[in-house]
């Protein structure tokens, strides 16, 4: 059974709801933690969590949530997930950190559209409001994780020191559902807070207001749901400009609409995995990027017909030298990626992926890269031309300088990681699997010269 996990919440867009709440450390945990159960239990129907994870994963009773709290509670508290495996995916994590009194709860539900029905929309609300009425919390919100990654939660552009003093002193932003806790009630107005224009409206009985901006959890994007969130805004914080405040809101809208990634063939595999590590709320703009600023061709290359020729005195020796470093990109990654032994067009594309993924020529000192990695990833490309597509090694006494033959070109393997390792930017530029498939498309049906 597979759980939802960090990646998959970064791939596809969620229904995602931040409760920050508070608890009595002092009583019963059993006492305090049943309310949160048995709201749960009354209102997430369809979507009910399944399993239960602790230090071990049971399936869902009250018994195995108990169970968990037991094997994973010490004296700053305690944090247990609930998940659901079907359609809808649910993560839903627990924090109960004792010695702040505070009982957070991250919860996410995948995909959103399964809120678009209105029912289901408003059984989700009753939850929050069940969990806002038992557990205080100055502030909580359920909204899109693709909309809400761009409002900057929940900073919202402070600086982390600003951020920390000031927390949610005022209404930053508007989203689907909102509690706002007393403090932030009494700064509004609580007469203007209850009079916002909104689908719902209430007053909770220690003081807070729930707010909700239309009936679903879905269409947070379309132009009706921009209009009434920028109302309801600009009623909290009289001082915005409403033109303003909506325009804003629609230039996010538009980031967010669905862009068809057209990625060219020789690199698609490889942007299309760079895509998916983006967040949510920048990938549209990522693909856009990838569609109009494709990599450019490769220039490591020289007419077959007019090679650089060998200046080494023992040509076998160089060519074991070359197998030699490749082995050292092989022993580098082979954790991380096991696929390197194969020296596949595939395993270049994970190396690709891999050292972008880790931002690995910014993260060492240069003359580590240029000295240890760049002669080792040259090596590595080259054998991988060599082994999966008939070339020939014509060995130079400057590493940059030797190539490999293929069919109608050689190529310059040593030059092109030079420029790959140059920048995390350059990975994808100058990125190995490209070259490798340019070098593939331009092999002669002719038979390689020895």
């Amino acid at each position: 059974m597979k759980l939802l996990t960090m990646r998959d919440l970064s791939v596809r867009d969620d229904l995602t709801l931040f409760f920050d709440g508070a608890f009595d450390p002092q009583a019963r945990l059993e006492h305090e933690l049943a309310p949160f159960l048995l709201a749960l239990e009354e209102h997430a129907g369809e979507w009910m969590p399944t399993l239960v994870k602790g230090k071990r994963q049971r399936n869902y009773s009250r018994d195995a949530f108990w169970k968990a709290l037991e094997e994973g509670r010490d004296e700053d508290g305690a944090i247990i997930g609930l998940h659901r495996t079907g359609v809808p995916a649910v993560s839903l994590t627990l924090w109960l950190m004792s010695r702040r009194s505070k009982l957070d709860i991250s919860l996410h539900i995948q995909p959103p559209t399964f809120f678009a029905d209105a029912e289901r929309s408003r059984q989700f609300v009753d939850l929050v409001r069940a969990w806002a009425s038992r557990y205080p919390t100055p502030y909580a919100i359920a909204h899109g994780a693709s909309d809400m990654g761009l409002t900057g939660y929940p900073s919202f552009g402070r600086d982390d020191k600003t951020w920390s003093l000031d927390k949610f002193e005022k209404v930053y932003e508007v989203f689907w559902l909102n509690v706002f806790g007393p403090a932030l009630v009494e700064t509004v107005g609580r007469e203007r807070m209850l009079s916002t224009p909104a689908h719902r409206v209430e007053a909770l009985p220690d003081g807070s207001v729930l707010l909700v901006m239309w009936p679903t959890a879905t269409g947070f994007a379309s132009d009706e749901a921009r209009v009434a969130q920028a109302r309801a805004h600009v009623h909290l914080r009289p001082e915005l400009d409403f033109d303003t405040v909506l325009r804003t809101l629609r230039e996010r809208s538009a980031t967010l609409a669905p862009v068809e990634p057209r990625f060219h063939p020789d690199v698609a595999q490889l942007l299309s995995r760079v895509v998916d590590e983006s967040a949510i709320s920048k990938r549209q703009r990522t693909i856009a990027g990838f569609n109009t600023n494709p990599p450019p061709e490769p220039e490591e290359w020289l007419p077959a017909n007019a090679p650089l020729p060998s200046d080494v005195e023992d040509a076998e020796r160089e060519r074991a030298h070359y197998a030699y470093l490749a082995e050292r990109l092989v022993a580098l990654l082979h954790t991380d990626v096991p696929s390197v032994f194969d020296a596949t067009p595939e395993s270049l594309t994970d190396v690709d992926f891999h050292f972008w993924h880790q931002g690995f020529p910014e993260r060492f000192e240069r003359w580590k890269v240029d000295e240890q990695a760049v002669p080792a990833v040259g090596a590595y490309l080259g054998q991988v031309l060599v082994k999966n597509l008939g070339g020939q090694w014509i060995p130079r006494k400057k590493l940059e300088e030797a190539q490999v033959r293929v069919g109608d070109r050689v190529w310059l393997p040593f030059l092109r990681a030079h420029r790959y390792m140059r920048s995390t930017q350059a990975l994808l530029d100058c990125s190995l699997t490209q070259l490798y498939r340019v070098a593939e498309r331009h092999r002669s049906a002719e038979r390689p010269r020895g």
